[in-house]
């Protein structure tokens, strides 16, 4: 995965983080947790306040 599947991201978070609110998840752990997901393998750099806010909508969505 790479930061632009932001979807498959959204729903990988959502398999491995379960009972996480993703309306509570401050940038910096949602930063970490992506970059640790099993078949992440973009650039850490690259993942910016506006693709985590991308990822991040996107979970909420998976979620409900």
């Amino acid at each position: 995965m790479k930061w632009v599947d932001v979807r498959d991201i959204a729903i990988a978070l959502n398999d491995v983080y379960p009972e996480v609110d993703p309306l509570r998840v401050r940038f910096v752990d949602l930063h970490n947790w992506v970059i640790n997901l099993p078949g992440f393998s973009d650039d850490p750099a690259r993942g910016g306040e506006k693709v985590l806010e991308a990822i991040q909508m996107a979970w909420i969505d998976e979620h409900e």
